[in-house]
């Protein structure tokens, strides 16, 4: 069954992934998250699924959305198998998606979705963030978090450190430039959907502050500024790929949520 190879495929990649982070090879991480920031709307088994199969692609969707985007698939493509959920509508009728739906599923089945670059048609909108501004990023993202009602404040007190997170209170310090207050801010964001309630005690403070650097390294890439940091992601790793899993789902889902709630064309 194609539901069966897609998983293995998916299980593959992750096996893969450990195998590289035990060799001390955390770039690989590092470009799990760098797809993060391309394909966020996809879980982590989906994105996996993609990479696996097309490592360079830049932007995939499913036939009939690339249509209503004005773009059609070129004949002959080959498209990129991926899961997509069997849910059950109010209607009570059974659908599928080719993107992910949080909804209930009764199950899934193989769709395929094609890469941007076999597909022709009317431009795409593009992300209006160049050369480390993260234009009017910031602003939503502070307006995603006051939604959730979360406190941000600005204090000179928690110096040396750039940012302070803690239950519905976001600190930040005063005087970083445009691109650090954005990274600082999606740091503390994503400690703040992820480390606040009982994962905070089901964690350690590396792995806690590892996860919410990958989640700003994600949040970060995703509009096109440039990230220089020393963060090496095989933090996430203990040996044990469930748990390696288990970190790149939760930072999957915070990235996720950030970015839809923040970018206007994805």
């Amino acid at each position: 069954m194609k539901v069966e190879q897609a998983k293995q495929i998916a299980s593959k990649a992750i096996e893969q992934l450990s195998e590289a982070l035990e060799r001390g090879h955390s770039e690989t991480l590092r470009n799990y998250l760098a797809a993060m920031a391309k394909f966020h709307r996809y879980s982590l088994h989906n994105l996996l699924l993609i990479l696996s199969q097309r490592p360079n692609a830049t932007r995939v969707a499913g036939f009939h959305t690339w249509k209503q985007l004005g773009r059609n698939v070129k004949k002959g493509a080959k498209g990129i198998m991926i899961l997509a959920p069997v849910v059950l509508r109010r209607s009570k009728e059974e659908t599928t998606s080719e993107e992910d739906d949080s909804k209930t599923a009764l199950g899934f089945r193989v769709v395929y979705v094609f890469d941007q670059i076999d597909t022709e048609g009317e431009p795409l909108c593009e992300l209006g963030s160049a050369q480390g501004d993260p234009a009017g990023y910031t602003e939503r993202l502070k307006l995603f978090i006051e939604e959730r009602g979360i406190q941000l404040e600005y204090s000179d007190s928690i110096y040396p450190a750039l940012g302070q997170c803690s239950p519905g209170k976001i600190v930040l310090l005063p005087g970083q430039t445009a691109a650090e207050e954005y990274a600082t801010l999606a740091h503390e964001t994503a400690h703040s959907l992820l480390h606040m309630q009982e994962r905070h005690a089901e964690t350690t403070k590396r792995v806690r502050e590892t996860e919410a650097e990958a989640v700003a390294f994600v949040v970060c890439e995703a509009i096109g500024l440039s990230v220089s940091n020393s963060v090496d992601y095989i933090h996430l790793y203990s040996g044990d790929k469930d748990t390696l899993t288990e970190s790149l789902e939760h930072v999957q889902r915070a990235s996720a949520e950030i970015l839809t709630a923040i970018m206007a064309c994805g």
